[in-house]
């Protein structure tokens, strides 16, 4: 019997939706009796568990806790109630840029998200040509990242996290970032990693991608999953197709989102 290599039970992260920025705005807005927040979960007691050598799409539409639950099962969060574990040493990559130092060159963060991720310095070192001819950002490796596009960040992050020997490897729409030759390049990659029977929690909107790498979905809507079962079953349900859809993504009527620590939350 696969051994469960993540395993959540009834997980809940709670963030707080300030609507005023300013003291003044909040005493303002008491003094009138208006509400300055409200509180919310992004995930709401969301239970599963994935066995050993699973590939899992995460799917929803924007605002359902996607990248929320991603963070609790990677470990950059903890859940406010129930529990996230996982087996085994952890690689991907959650967020564009995400650990990067932009006054750094794309050599240093390399070495920086290589320790970020695990890697010791000698593993680094193996492997650090093979990184760089991956990420293919040629002169550029020795410009600083803060002058890096978001396509070459997601390269440079994706180069590394790729090459982590990891048992779970999880991946926030990597492969959707870049020109069509590097996300050939790491969908080959990507299909190598499955193949080893390395677990993966890939989070997309992209029905063909999950269709090509995944064997079972997700789906989360505002924050609670509706469903866990088939990829063609779970891709119907949201009513997605291959066609991108006119239309930009709503806002939360601009206010600002935060974890009930107080901890700054874009995009949940």
């Amino acid at each position: 019997m696969a051994a469960n290599f993540i395993e959540v039970r009834n997980a809940t992260k709670t963030f707080r939706m300030q609507y005023h920025r300013s003291m003044k705005q909040m005493a303002i807005a008491k003094v009138k009796g208006q509400r300055t927040h409200d509180v919310f979960n992004a995930v709401d007691d969301v239970s599963f568990t994935v066995e050993q050598g699973e590939a899992i799409g995460l799917m929803g539409l924007n605002g359902s806790g996607k990248s929320t639950l991603l963070k609790l099962v990677s470990g950059v969060m903890r859940p406010d109630a129930g529990s996230v574990l996982t087996r085994g040493r952890i690689a991907g990559l959650i967020a564009t840029g995400a650990g990067f130092d932009p006054l750094l060159t794309g050599r240093e963060n390399l070495w920086l998200q290589a320790a970020i991720l695990g890697m010791s310095e000698a593993e680094t070192r193996r492997k650090f040509d093979e990184i760089v001819a991956f990420a293919n950002l040629g002169k550029f490796l020795e410009t600083p990242v803060t002058y890096y596009s978001s396509g070459m960040k997601a390269r440079l992050g994706f180069a590394v996290a790729i090459h982590v020997d990891s048992d779970i490897f999880i991946a926030d729409e990597a492969l959707a970032v870049g020109d069509r030759p590097f996300k050939r390049k790491c969908k080959k990659k990507m299909d190598e990693i499955k193949a080893s029977g390395t677990t993966i929690f890939y989070v997309s909107h992209s029905p063909g991608a999950v269709r090509d790498l995944c064997s079972r979905v997700l789906v989360l809507e505002k924050g609670r999953l509706v469903f866990d079962g088939g990829v063609d079953e779970g891709i119907q349900l949201l009513k997605y197709d291959d066609k991108p859809k006119k239309g930009a993504a709503a806002t939360a009527g601009g206010a600002t989102v935060t974890n009930v620590n107080g901890d700054l939350e874009e995009d949940v």
